[in-house]
């Protein structure tokens, strides 16, 4: 899932706060990215799908989901829980959205978006100018949070993140596992798809709105509830996932996946250039910005997915230059969300 958010809390540049966590967590995210280097990263998929939008609901304050079918009917891609889809909007911006419908339900797609007035204008763009019957066109779907088999589960959810959580939850019940879900959020009011977990089984659901609590969760408190050896499968905002991280080595669980809300922010960051050679143009990027996200505003068409390095779906040759790098790219490319330039590169774009 990939959510639209300012660049920091108060819209300026990288918190600062979670510079200082970076640090501190460094060693564990090494770990966690070289742990998952036997995995295959997700194959870009340029199979383009024209969809109709059969209805839009607000499922919470800001939140709306979008059906999506064909515009003739007829079964859509298979999909497994973690898989996005690239949305493909009408002003010609690319966003990614989680789906979050009944797994393997082929019939239609569900989505959720959050609408955010400081974000980049996808979610804007979405609930103020898409109406039921209007088409898009999608890509997909592809999956860069794969759901593994296993026996116990411990779900975490933060806000907007139960969308690819809430396939993950279904599939692990289908399967007879062992799992347990915890929702956090600002409020009750905020959390979308509520109604839907409460047709779940009550004693393996936490819905933990911080303003009955006073304060968010800490990440003991969220592991306190991992059955023996869990998995842990979590999806929200920065500070939960570091709060995870920090607090897994004590916990019951084995192992956490995660996607987060936004990249890693950037620690010890240098100007650069990047001249995108096929488009002719040259980019300054700022220390305390990514190639991606300056890429990104001459270049609105090119895609991004976990803005975290792994992925793939940012990565595009490297032609001239040397990189600080800080992905899985391959040697002669760059991953522009995170790998960074010494001076000037030039890349295929």
């Amino acid at each position: 899932m990939t959510v639209e958010l300012p660049r920091s809390l108060d819209g300026t540049g990288p918190d600062r706060l979670m510079g200082v966590v970076h640090r501190l967590v460094g060693g564990v995210e090494w770990l966690h990215r070289n742990s998952r280097r036997d995995a295959t990263p997700p194959r870009p998929v340029h199979r383009d799908i024209p969809l109709v939008i059969t209805e839009i609901r607000d499922e919470a304050d800001g939140v709306r989901s979008l059906r999506l079918t064909r515009p003739g009917g007829g079964r859509l891609p298979a999909w497994q829980p973690g898989a996005h889809l690239d949305v493909l909007l009408p002003s010609g911006r690319k966003r990614q959205y989680s789906l979050c419908g009944p797994p393997g339900e082929r019939s239609h797609y569900r989505i959720a978006v959050r609408r955010l007035d400081g974000g980049a204008g996808g979610s804007r763009e979405i609930h103020d100018e898409l109406a039921e019957g209007d088409r898009i066109v999608a890509r997909g779907p592809r999956n860069a949070f794969p759901f593994v088999s296993g026996r116990s589960y411990l779900f975490v959810a933060g806000g907007i993140g139960i969308t690819p959580i809430l396939p993950m939850v279904r599939t692990a019940m289908a399967r007879g596992a062992d799992w347990r879900l915890v929702y956090a959020g600002r409020s009750r009011a905020s959390m979308p798809f509520l109604a839907e977990l409460a047709e779940l089984p009550a004693e393996r659901v936490w819905i933990r709105p911080d303003t009955e609590f006073g304060i968010p969760a800490a990440g003991t408190e969220l592991l306190d509830h991992a059955p023996a050896g869990a998995a842990v499968y979590a999806c929200g905002p920065v500070p939960m996932i570091t709060a995870l991280r920090l607090a897994l080595p004590g916990s019951a669980a084995k192992g956490l996946h995660w996607e987060r809300f936004s990249a890693p922010p950037i620690v010890d960051g240098r100007d650069f250039t990047v001249e995108l050679a096929r488009s002719g143009r040259t980019v300054e990027v700022p220390a305390g910005r990514s190639a991606l996200e300056a890429v990104g505003e001459v270049l609105p068409e090119v895609a991004y997915s976990c803005r975290q390095g792994f992925c793939g779906t940012c990565h595009v040759p490297l032609l001239t230059g040397e990189i600080r790098r800080r992905s899985r790219a391959r040697g002669g490319d760059v991953a522009l969300c995170v790998d960074r330039g010494r001076g000037h590169i030039a890349v295929d774009l």
